[in-house]
């Protein structure tokens, strides 16, 4: 079923939300994230629905927060906050169900998509699929749950180090520090991630949810709190300089020049 920039797939148990820009490299814009909250409602209320799979159409996953969106937030910071709320509220659908999700990873996940990617219960990965949080290339921080959830699933130093220096990493290298769960050939992603739906299933649907919810409570107690930090942050660099050029390089495809403090 198509719901504007998403299309969802039923298989028995499962529902795929898949993200059906491919033009445009499944970048975000605010038709595809009020999609993509929709269609994770939808699967949250379906009773019918037992497990998510959150995958991309065409050459990747997704390459993030789409180029004109960032170019109005550099514009001024009126749109930041309600952009970055919607964002917020479709990501943490994927925490809040009680119901399994899972993001399948190829070809990138950058910037916003590895966020979202983050909320997801678990992460399946192709193995040449490039992952990376860039935002302190542009002179921004992760602030969609990026710098949140990270530390909780690789650890603070892994986190600090992908993080502050906006690295990129592969498949394999996103498994060897727990991002990943599993990373695959790209010819076997699918039956990857079926194989752990398999597995999902195959448990009482009840003790699975709250194992969900009392993991998570341990993991990430001050969420919210955390947060709310983000965009603290993220609201400071979005007023300096840095991100004009930051962002002003990237609609101009070029590196950055940053002048420092």
């Amino acid at each position: 079923m198509s719901m504007g920039l998403i299309r969802t797939e039923d298989s028995g148990a499962l529902r795929r939300i898949v993200f059906d820009r491919a033009d445009k490299r499944n970048a975000m814009n605010m038709e595809l994230i009020g999609d993509l909250d929709a269609a994770l409602l939808a699967a949250q209320n379906d009773p019918r629905v037992r497990c998510v799979v959150i995958s991309g159409d065409g050459p990747m996953f997704s390459a993030g927060i789409d180029v004109d969106l960032l170019n109005d937030f550099s514009a001024g910071l009126s749109g930041l906050r309600p952009s970055r709320e919607a964002m917020i509220r479709a990501f943490n659908r994927c925490e809040e169900m009680t119901k399994p999700v899972i993001a399948e990873v190829h070809g990138a996940a950058i910037g916003a998509a590895m966020e979202l990617a983050l909320a997801c219960d678990m992460r399946i990965s192709s193995d040449e699929a490039v992952w990376s949080l860039p935002e302190t290339k542009i002179g921004l921080i992760p602030d969609v749950g990026g710098s949140t959830r990270l530390p909780a699933i690789v650890g603070l130093g892994r986190a600090k180090e992908l993080i502050m220096t906006g690295k990129f990493i592969n498949g394999e290298q996103a498994e060897r520090i727990g991002l990943a769960n599993k990373s695959v050939p790209a010819g076997q992603l699918a039956e990857t991630t079926q194989a752990l739906v398999d597995e999902l299933l195959a448990c009482a649907p009840v003790a699975v949810g709250l194992a969900k919810r009392v993991l998570d409570s341990v993991a990430k107690p001050s969420l919210a709190l955390n947060l709310e930090h983000e965009v603290t942050a993220q609201t400071v660099c979005a007023a300096t300089e840095d991100f004009r050029e930051g962002a002003s390089a990237v609609v101009e495809r070029r590196p950055p020049v940053f002048k420092g403090s």
